[in-house]
């Protein structure tokens, strides 16, 4: 594998409508033309992932977007939101932390799958730090990339917080679309992004499907108790609120678990938690319908929260029945 910068050597300065609705299209469909199941281990579903993730790449180039202008009111909402610091520093370790891991694996599929995926999370870096430029953005110093130490550690806490954020990104942003708090040439913009994290995702599902399809028997209880560390390390992260000051004193306050609590700055529609958790789980479903329905979906949130509904509406349902029966009495 070449460096990382060189996977994709050149990107198109103006694409047609055309190219660009074909780009899109091809991003969001795609199924193997291998018959039969592709079960995790074997080689044609190694093969199809790499492929998944090599013929839905979507050429758009950050350098070239242009960024609508906001009127006071949607500027200052976007600007005031608290993710801004930790959105690009974010993007800037998954990116360090995916090269790495890349870098140990012998497979050249997935080396090459985990290496494209690292370049593609630079360029969300990239598309981050151009927004926050055009809007004048207030940003706390970015710390230094270190690469990591244990790096299998650092790619799982990468890969399944992903799979949390994306998760409920995917409904924040159908909400605030169809709140129209935000122009749509904005939402636009941002659209290849979010399906982008889909792709991201979809590849990490498969990853840990195949890794640990692949993985000597003696191995598999140590990788599966760091998968269970990883899950707490995420939800005490996601339980604390980040701030950091710069170097003249003002602090900047970065919200770890937006994703899940950010719906009141998103939009002023009064949603109640049920309705935006099912919003999540409509634009996540919809987000991987046109994929080879035989590759690995990520499966944790959405379980989680399918689990959370269906107990809520039993004891809304119960609540309801005891509520009349008191109302009769």
């Amino acid at each position: 594998m070449s460096k990382l910068e060189e996977i994709y050597s050149h990107l198109p300065d103006a694409p047609t409508e055309k190219t660009l609705a074909k780009a899109d299209y091809e991003a969001r469909h795609w199924s193997s033309p291998v018959q039969g199941p592709l079960k995790p281990g074997t080689a044609a579903h190694k093969k199809a992932v790499a492929d998944m993730f090599r013929e839905t790449f979507n050429p758009y180039k950050p350098s070239v977007i242009k960024w609508p202008e906001l009127d006071p009111v949607t500027l200052k909402r976007i600007t005031s939101l608290p993710i801004w610091d930790i959105a690009v520093q974010t993007e800037g370790k998954a990116r360090l932390r995916m090269a790495a891991y890349a870098d140990m694996i012998d497979d050249p599929d997935m080396k090459d799958a985990l290496s494209r995926n690292a370049w593609e999370e630079n360029r969300h870096k990239e598309v981050l730090s151009n927004l926050v430029a055009a809007y004048d953005i207030k940003m706390a110093p970015e710390p230094p990339y270190i690469t990591p130490k244990d790096t299998e550690w650092a790619y799982l806490v990468t890969g399944f917080s992903e799979c949390v954020d994306s998760f409920f990104a995917f409904g924040l942003f159908a909400l605030a679309e169809q709140a129209g708090l935000f122009p749509m040439e904005l939402v636009e913009t941002f659209e290849p992004v979010m399906q982008e994290e889909c792709r991201h995702i979809l590849l990490f599902a498969n990853w840990l499907a195949w890794h640990r399809a692949v993985m000597p028997w003696w191995k598999r209880p140590w990788f599966e108790a760091r998968v269970v560390a990883v899950w707490a390390f995420l939800a005490y992260e996601r339980m604390d609120l980040a701030k950091s000051m710069d170097q003249d004193g003002n602090e900047y306050t970065q919200d770890n678990n937006f994703t899940v609590s950010g719906a009141k700055e998103m939009t002023d529609i009064d949603i109640k938690l049920p309705a935006l958790m099912q919003l999540c789980l409509d634009e996540n479903d919809r987000r991987f319908a046109h994929y080879d329905h035989r590759l690995r979906r990520p499966t944790t949130m959405p379980n989680l929260v399918r689990t959370g509904l269906a107990a809520y509406r039993a004891w809304d349902k119960i609540s309801r029945k005891v509520r009349k029966r008191r109302l009769a009495a």
